[in-house]
């Protein structure tokens, strides 16, 4: 199609995923007092009516006027586009698909199948280790002072740690769609597990809000077994592809291995000799014929 008609049709696939955002949003309205209590859910609250000290549990509170009412737009718009992705998905689909041939759109099935089960596994660990890690954090509080959690820092950290498990939990499946590609082989991904175990260490100590180990460790400990199932099936992947095609695993400029033993030759056929018809074959000015041997004289 012309740029034009493909401009068109991006529109109209934006108009339609966000349609389904805001009906979802919507529908999602009815339900913010029970989404909030959800998301809120991991902090110890206090009891009503009592203010402890130290960090045994917390209140929450908000800190403005307009705290109540942006919140609750922003977790409704939240839940709004995670309900709505099974629409808004098929539309980037349905624009990119066209574009594709059918063995990408086959990989393409397989990743995704892959992806969204790792995604919410990682959602489901962070939503078990966030009450330890804001339990944690709580306990660092002096006892002479309270806890008041303001209702927007508390979602901005369930969010953060959300998105973090969920997106660490999909590097198996960048591992292999690049060794799908032939970009990394599976035995070079098997060289780097001590930069990559170390690398997914520091990642977890810095990438987790929370300051004890148990949060570090419940990030890396999944993403580095996840990592070396990766690495055993781009090793699997190697051997199939070593197996319908020897070369597969060489570069575009890499030559492939040539057999270069001397074949034998037979006794050299003499050929009956012509008068030559270059100059520089005509033996010199005296025009005298220069020696042959079995018919070929030295230019040939």
């Amino acid at each position: 199609m012309p740029l034009a008609d493909h401009l068109r049709e991006l529109r109209n696939r934006l108009a339609k995923a966000m349609l389904a955002i805001v009906i979802t949003s919507i529908a999602a309205a009815f339900y913010s007092q029970e989404l909030m209590d959800f998301l809120s859910s991991p902090v110890e609250r206090c009891p009503k009516g009592v203010m402890e000290t130290g960090g045994k549990c917390a209140t929450i509170v908000y800190n403005d006027l307009l705290s109540p009412f942006t919140t609750t737009v922003k977790v409704v718009l939240m839940a709004g586009i995670v309900l709505s992705c099974p629409v808004w998905l098929y539309q980037l689909w349905a624009f990119v698909a066209p574009g594709l041939h059918r063995n990408e759109k086959k990989y393409t099935y397989y990743f995704a199948a892959a992806a969204v089960p790792l995604f919410a596994a990682g959602v489901y660990v962070a939503y078990l280790i966030m009450p330890v890690s804001m339990k944690v954090l709580l306990s660092i509080t002096p006892d002479p002072a309270a806890n008041l959690l303001d209702v927007d820092k508390i979602l901005d950290f369930t969010v953060r740690m959300v998105l973090i498990f969920g997106f660490s939990f999909e590097l198996p499946v960048l591992l292999i769609m690049l060794n799908a590609a032939g970009v990394v082989t599976g035995r070079r991904m098997a060289g780097w597990w001590r930069g990559v175990v170390m690398g997914i260490f520091v990642f977890g100590a810095i990438a987790t809000p929370s300051t004890d180990p148990l949060g570090m460790i419940a990030l890396s400990g999944p993403i580095i077994v996840l990592y070396f199932l990766a690495v055993g099936v781009a090793l699997l992947n190697d051997r199939r592809r070593r197996r319908k095609d020897p070369d597969a695993e060489l570069d575009d400029d890499e030559a492939s291995a040539v057999d270069l033993t001397p074949a034998p030759i037979g006794e050299v056929e003499a050929l009956t000799s012509t008068r030559a018809a270059l100059p520089e074959q005509a033996g010199g000015e005296s025009g005298t014929r220069p020696q042959r041997l079995n018919g070929y004289d030295d230019i040939t």
